[in-house]
């Protein structure tokens, strides 16, 4: 049998083989998640013009240099600017312009003098507080100079993001493509979650699992298959789902008499790129391509199947949109000794603390590929590397981070 890759080395195999995906164009309210295809350029400075961050008066700041609670200073009111609508004159000495929060600063004035420091006297203000230049006033350019790139490109789209795009004018927007990705679940033992359970069936958690971990690293799925233990439906099933820009493929990809996986996917033409992965769950994971579509044969236990789809499917949508496939990486201590063989990885569910001394991750008590259900309290993968036998609470390790909603929590 050949000796399996490990972990890193199987990644770095796999993204060698990413190609991005085209660009499009969407408004910017069908953005969220979408990755940024160029940088995000201002074409001006925001704030475009210097304006008032508070209620007030705009004033200069020497005609209330002396104010104070006891000797307030009074000025005529000559005009308002509001957000919108800027005053229509310019200020001069011994004069206030009633000023709203966002609205333009007008000539002349300095300084804004805040509601609560005044009084209505009638036609003027008193000003109960002196000034100094330029208080609470925001500055042209302040947030984003004229030229500034805003985002690069690859950046994900999120809530502020969009807000940023938008300050700058940027809608449509240009966006990589969502991946396509088929998902195909193997075996004669599942049924959709609502049909009854005849002996040794059980339902396919598979199928929405691996969906859903794809919509979340931003792909689309097009396609959501089953294939029997059955050699010419299993290639039929590969033929459609090798249609997608990725296709995952969850059980019948190991060596026994009913896995036909592998077989049906040399027939169609598909090249392996390795066999085997050196990791704790998910060692019988297969990998490669036809043309440009890239193919993942996971294990059939559900947990590895999640383990090997977010350390090498995950990077590889990330890529395809044109994003950082490591940006899911960090460290952290280990919270608990941990003691394995030095044979292959070990991909340990681990639950994340953050402590005055900085994050930890502890294991969780079960680790069985088939407990689904640990991965409900998992936060992280904590990544043993194949040399290391053993390793003490505090030490320092290189963890995958998991998205709580993608775990259900």
């Amino acid at each position: 049998m050949a000796k399996a890759i490990e972990v890193e080395a199987a990644r770095r195999e796999v993204l060698a083989r990413v190609r991005r995906t085209a660009v499009e164009e969407v408004g910017l309210g069908e953005a969220l998640g979408r990755r940024l295809a160029v940088d995000a350029i201002a074409g001006g400075p925001f704030q475009p013009f210097d304006n008032s961050a508070m209620d007030g008066f705009a004033v200069r700041a020497a005609d209330v240099a002396d104010a104070g609670a006891d000797s307030p200073v009074a000025l005529t009111v000559v005009d308002e600017s509001r957000a919108g609508h800027p005053a229509s004159r310019e200020l001069s000495p011994g004069e206030a312009i009633a000023i709203s929060t966002g609205a333009v600063l007008p000539a002349g004035a300095d300084a804004v003098v805040r509601v609560e420091d005044t009084e209505d006297v009638g036609g003027r203000v008193a000003i109960g507080a002196s000034v100094a230049v330029g208080q609470d006033i925001r500055r042209t350019g302040e947030d984003i100079a004229a030229g500034e790139t805003v985002l690069t490109a690859g950046a994900e789209l999120g809530p502020a993001e969009l807000g940023a795009l938008a300050t700058i004018g940027l809608d449509p927007v240009p966006v990589h493509r969502r991946p396509r990705v088929a998902v195909l679940t193997c075996g004669d033992e599942l049924l959709p979650p609502t049909a009854p359970l005849g002996p040794g069936q059980i339902h396919n958690s598979n199928s929405p699992t691996v969906s859903a971990l794809a919509r979340l690293a931003g792909g689309e799925v097009v396609t959501v298959g089953w294939a029997p233990d059955e050699p010419a439906a299993t290639r039929a099933a590969l033929e459609r789902a090798l249609g997608a820009d990725l296709a995952i493929v969850c059980g019948g990809v190991s060596v026994g008499a009913h896995d036909h996986v592998k077989g049906a996917l040399a027939e169609l033409g598909a090249e392996q790129v390795f066999w085997r992965i050196a990791l704790k769950p998910g060692g019988p994971t297969w990998f490669g391509t036809r043309g440009d579509t890239l193919v993942f044969g996971l294990p059939g236990n559900p947990v590895s199947v999640i383990a090997t789809f977010l350390l090498l499917a995950r990077p590889a949508l990330i890529a395809m949109a044109g994003g950082d496939p490591v940006g899911r990486r960090t460290t952290a201590r280990l919270g608990a000794a941990y003691e394995k063989p030095t044979d292959r990885a070990h991909a340990v569910r681990c639950r994340l603390e953050l402590t005055p001394e900085g994050w930890v991750a502890t294991p969780l008590p079960r680790q069985g590929s088939h407990v689904l259900t640990s991965m409900l309290a998992a936060d992280c993968l904590a990544l043993i590397p194949t040399a290391t036998a053993a390793m003490v609470a505090g030490e320092t390790v290189e963890v995958e981070l998991l998205d709580r909603s993608t775990m259900g929590r």
